[in-house]
């Protein structure tokens, strides 16, 4: 099966014109982008997708050894770029797809020219000397919530995670989304996402890179921003004066100006 169909691949924009690829983060799927991403189609050839286990990719594609780490992920990312014959590629990751893009760019730098980590985490733990904005019991908590009530979990986090609550539309949307996973897959994939240390990965990447971060963010405090930004060479950090953990939903205004005054620069 190829990686168009696997992964749900819907590509617009100006075709032959420089790529920009959006990638989602857990819990959600290429949905989450459609306030961001048609912004972008006048001038570049735009690329969303669905993880595998998230919105219309194909379940069966689900390998629990490749998918055991996020460079499983990133494999899969790079399985399309090669598929699309992309170059030049304008990666923008929300999420754990913000790593995701960074073990991808790391992989195979030639192939990408820029890096936007929304809401990016390279460690949810905290440990000594850093903050990561959870304990191993917070984690233990969560994990185990996952594994008993899937469902129960989304409807009661997807409020915290989303931020802003009054405006209850939004944690809706991020509730269906979650709930549109496929459940088993989104239990490993969780345990991926909150458990990996991408840290030392950081000083790897070689292209220029922006860090976008929500000024209130439960997920991705400020402070692991300012750490991703001073890890990655000469990358750039803006502060979102936004909400919560998905800003292409509760500032996509926001959002989209702040990526596309990076790719002006």
């Amino acid at each position: 099966m190829s990686a168009t169909q696997r992964h749900h691949i819907r590509v617009s924009g100006v075709p032959g014109a420089q790529p920009v690829l959006f990638a989602h983060g857990f819990g959600c799927d290429q949905h989450m982008w459609r306030l961001v991403a048609p912004h972008f189609e006048d001038a570049y050839t735009v690329i969303t997708f669905d993880h595998v286990g998230a919105g219309g990719s194909d379940p069966a594609a689900y390998d629990p050894a490749r998918h055991g780490s996020l460079q499983g992920y990133a494999d899969d990312v790079l399985a399309i770029v090669h598929e699309l014959g992309l170059d030049d590629v304008v990666l923008v990751g929300h999420s754990v797809s913000a790593m995701i893009g960074v073990l991808a760019a790391v992989a195979e730098p030639d192939r990408f020219a820029r890096l936007v980590l929304v809401g990016p985490s390279p460690r949810y733990l905290d440990d000594d000397g850093y903050v990561g904005g959870f304990t191993a019991a917070d984690i233990a908590e969560l994990l185990e919530s996952l594994d008993s009530n899937y469902l129960g979990w989304s409807r009661a986090m997807a409020p915290v995670i989303m931020g802003n609550p009054d405006r209850p539309e939004l944690a809706a949307e991020l509730t269906e989304s979650f709930c549109r996973a496929d459940p088993d897959i989104a239990r490993r994939f969780a345990r991926v996402t909150f458990l990996s240390d991408n840290r030392a990965d950081l000083a790897k990447v070689s292209v220029p890179t922006l860090v976008l971060q929500c000024s209130q963010d439960v997920i991705a405090p400020v402070v692991v921003g300012e750490y991703v930004r001073d890890e990655i060479p000469g990358a750039e950090l803006v502060l979102l004066d936004a909400t919560g953990h998905c800003p292409q939903l509760s500032a996509p205004e926001a959002t989209t100006a702040a990526i596309a005054a990076f790719l002006r620069g």
